[in-house]
Protein backbone atom coordinates (compact mmCIF):
# COMPACT_ATOMS: atom_id res chain seq x y z
CA UNK A 1 0.00 0.00 0.00
CA UNK A 2 1.27 3.68 -0.84
CA UNK A 3 0.99 6.12 2.01
CA UNK A 4 -1.86 8.16 1.10
CA UNK A 5 -0.27 12.01 0.87
CA UNK A 6 -3.67 14.19 1.52
CA UNK A 7 -6.42 13.20 3.69
CA UNK A 8 -9.24 14.33 4.70
CA UNK A 9 -10.74 12.57 8.27
CA UNK A 10 -14.31 12.81 8.21
CA UNK A 11 -17.07 11.32 10.71
CA UNK A 12 -19.63 12.59 12.68
CA UNK A 13 -19.21 14.58 16.00
CA UNK A 14 -17.56 12.07 18.73
CA UNK A 15 -16.44 9.75 16.03
CA UNK A 16 -12.36 10.45 16.55
CA UNK A 17 -11.42 12.41 13.97
CA UNK A 18 -9.51 14.68 15.33
CA UNK A 19 -7.29 11.64 17.43
CA UNK A 20 -6.83 9.67 14.37
CA UNK A 21 -6.23 12.65 12.09
CA UNK A 22 -3.15 13.57 14.56
CA UNK A 23 -2.09 9.94 14.50
CA UNK A 24 -2.09 9.78 11.09
CA UNK A 25 0.14 13.13 10.89
CA UNK A 26 2.86 11.57 13.34
CA UNK A 27 2.95 8.02 11.67
CA UNK A 28 3.41 10.41 8.54
CA UNK A 29 5.22 13.07 9.47
CA UNK A 30 2.96 15.05 7.66
CA UNK A 31 0.84 18.50 9.04
CA UNK A 32 -2.60 18.70 10.53
CA UNK A 33 -4.56 20.59 10.35
CA UNK A 34 -7.93 20.92 12.32
CA UNK A 35 -11.09 22.58 10.54
CA UNK A 36 -12.13 23.56 13.88
CA UNK A 37 -9.56 25.76 14.84
CA UNK A 38 -9.81 27.48 11.24
CA UNK A 39 -13.34 28.35 12.36
CA UNK A 40 -13.60 29.42 15.47
CA UNK A 41 -12.38 32.36 16.63
CA UNK A 42 -11.92 33.02 21.03
CA UNK A 43 -15.31 33.17 22.47
CA UNK A 44 -16.87 30.54 19.88
CA UNK A 45 -17.10 33.54 17.13
CA UNK A 46 -17.39 31.77 13.56
CA UNK A 47 -15.19 33.69 11.06
CA UNK A 48 -16.70 34.52 7.71
CA UNK A 49 -17.03 31.55 5.04
CA UNK A 50 -14.48 33.49 2.41
CA UNK A 51 -11.86 33.89 5.57
CA UNK A 52 -12.55 30.23 6.33
CA UNK A 53 -11.63 29.16 2.97
CA UNK A 54 -8.65 31.28 2.31
CA UNK A 55 -7.24 30.21 5.37
CA UNK A 56 -7.89 26.79 4.50
CA UNK A 57 -6.52 26.83 0.91
CA UNK A 58 -3.01 27.93 2.38
CA UNK A 59 -3.31 25.53 5.02
CA UNK A 60 -3.42 22.55 2.01
CA UNK A 61 -1.12 24.77 -0.25
CA UNK A 62 1.67 21.82 0.21
CA UNK A 63 1.86 18.46 -1.12
CA UNK A 64 1.30 16.54 2.32
CA UNK A 65 -1.57 16.73 5.37
CA UNK A 66 -4.08 15.46 7.09
CA UNK A 67 -7.73 17.25 7.83
CA UNK A 68 -10.30 16.67 10.20
CA UNK A 69 -13.66 17.96 9.90
CA UNK A 70 -16.81 17.88 8.40
CA UNK A 71 -17.30 21.67 7.38
CA UNK A 72 -19.58 21.33 4.24
CA UNK A 73 -18.64 25.24 3.17
CA UNK A 74 -14.91 24.00 2.35
CA UNK A 75 -15.33 20.30 1.68
CA UNK A 76 -14.92 21.77 -2.59
CA UNK A 77 -11.46 22.66 -1.33
CA UNK A 78 -10.70 19.95 0.90
CA UNK A 79 -11.69 16.82 -1.38
CA UNK A 80 -10.65 18.16 -4.39
CA UNK A 81 -6.92 18.11 -3.50
CA UNK A 82 -7.17 15.12 -1.04
CA UNK A 83 -6.02 11.60 -2.52
CA UNK A 84 -7.89 9.75 0.50
CA UNK A 85 -10.54 10.03 2.57
CA UNK A 86 -11.22 8.30 5.69
CA UNK A 87 -14.63 8.02 6.84
CA UNK A 88 -15.54 6.80 11.00
CA UNK A 89 -18.98 5.23 10.11
CA UNK A 90 -18.96 4.22 14.13
CA UNK A 91 -22.46 2.89 15.48
CA UNK A 92 -24.43 4.94 17.22
CA UNK A 93 -23.72 3.44 21.03
CA UNK A 94 -19.88 4.15 20.34
CA UNK A 95 -20.55 7.84 18.64
CA UNK A 96 -22.41 8.30 21.52
CA UNK A 97 -20.61 7.49 24.51
CA UNK A 98 -17.31 9.41 23.23
CA UNK A 99 -18.88 12.49 22.89
CA UNK A 100 -20.47 12.52 26.19
CA UNK A 101 -17.49 11.18 27.65
CA UNK A 102 -15.45 14.21 25.92
CA UNK A 103 -17.56 16.50 26.92
CA UNK A 104 -17.82 15.72 30.71
CA UNK A 105 -13.67 15.05 30.97
CA UNK A 106 -13.24 18.54 28.76
CA UNK A 107 -15.46 20.56 30.88
CA UNK A 108 -14.45 19.01 34.06
CA UNK A 109 -11.35 19.52 33.42
CA UNK A 110 -11.72 23.00 31.80
CA UNK A 111 -9.76 21.74 28.50
CA UNK A 112 -9.51 24.09 25.80
CA UNK A 113 -11.18 22.97 22.49
CA UNK A 114 -9.71 25.38 20.28
CA UNK A 115 -8.49 29.27 20.17
CA UNK A 116 -9.13 29.30 23.85
CA UNK A 117 -12.38 28.15 23.43
CA UNK A 118 -13.94 25.62 26.32
CA UNK A 119 -16.87 23.71 26.79
CA UNK A 120 -18.76 24.33 30.24
CA UNK A 121 -22.03 22.96 31.88
CA UNK A 122 -24.09 25.43 30.55
CA UNK A 123 -23.26 25.05 27.11
CA UNK A 124 -23.32 21.52 27.14
CA UNK A 125 -27.07 21.80 29.17
CA UNK A 126 -28.47 23.67 26.20
CA UNK A 127 -29.24 23.96 22.76
CA UNK A 128 -25.83 24.72 21.46
CA UNK A 129 -24.82 21.19 23.48
CA UNK A 130 -22.40 19.22 21.16
CA UNK A 131 -24.11 15.95 22.80
CA UNK A 132 -27.60 17.30 21.09
CA UNK A 133 -25.76 18.16 18.18
CA UNK A 134 -24.29 14.82 17.73
CA UNK A 135 -27.42 13.19 19.00
CA UNK A 136 -29.91 15.51 15.98
CA UNK A 137 -26.79 15.01 13.02
CA UNK A 138 -25.66 11.31 13.29
CA UNK A 139 -28.00 9.62 11.21
CA UNK A 140 -28.08 12.77 8.72
CA UNK A 141 -24.37 12.73 8.73
CA UNK A 142 -24.25 8.80 7.88
CA UNK A 143 -26.60 9.14 5.00
CA UNK A 144 -25.05 12.07 3.48
CA UNK A 145 -21.68 10.90 3.45
CA UNK A 146 -23.00 7.81 1.98
CA UNK A 147 -24.03 9.66 -1.13
CA UNK A 148 -21.70 12.04 -1.56
CA UNK A 149 -19.29 9.40 -1.57
CA UNK A 150 -20.11 7.90 -4.37
CA UNK A 151 -20.36 11.40 -6.52
CA UNK A 152 -18.28 11.55 -9.42
CA UNK A 153 -16.83 14.79 -8.96
CA UNK A 154 -14.97 11.64 -5.88
CA UNK A 155 -14.19 9.17 -8.04
CA UNK A 156 -10.10 10.33 -7.41
CA UNK A 157 -10.06 9.07 -4.16
CA UNK A 158 -9.47 6.24 -2.03
CA UNK A 159 -11.84 5.78 0.35
CA UNK A 160 -11.31 4.26 3.33
CA UNK A 161 -14.51 3.42 4.78
CA UNK A 162 -13.92 2.10 9.17
CA UNK A 163 -17.12 0.59 10.86
CA UNK A 164 -14.99 0.53 14.36
CA UNK A 165 -12.63 2.13 16.08
CA UNK A 166 -10.44 -1.06 16.10
CA UNK A 167 -10.61 -1.05 12.50
CA UNK A 168 -9.41 2.12 12.38
CA UNK A 169 -6.17 1.28 14.45
CA UNK A 170 -5.99 -1.43 12.15
CA UNK A 171 -5.68 0.15 8.89
CA UNK A 172 -3.22 2.76 10.74
CA UNK A 173 -0.77 0.38 11.63
CA UNK A 174 -0.95 -0.94 7.80
CA UNK A 175 0.22 2.69 6.68
CA UNK A 176 3.96 2.60 5.63
CA UNK A 177 5.73 5.17 7.20
CA UNK A 178 8.47 7.36 5.69
CA UNK A 179 11.25 4.87 7.55
CA UNK A 180 9.72 1.99 6.32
Amino acid sequence: MDSPQRISVVGTSGSGKTTLAKQISQRLTIPHVELDYLHWQPNWVEVPNDVMREKLSQALSGNSWVVDGNYSMVRDIVWGKADTVVWLDYSFPVVISRVVWRTFQRVVKQQEVCNGNRETWKTTFSRDSIILWALQTYHKNRRQYALLLQKPEYAHLNIVHLRSPASAQNWLSLIPTYYE
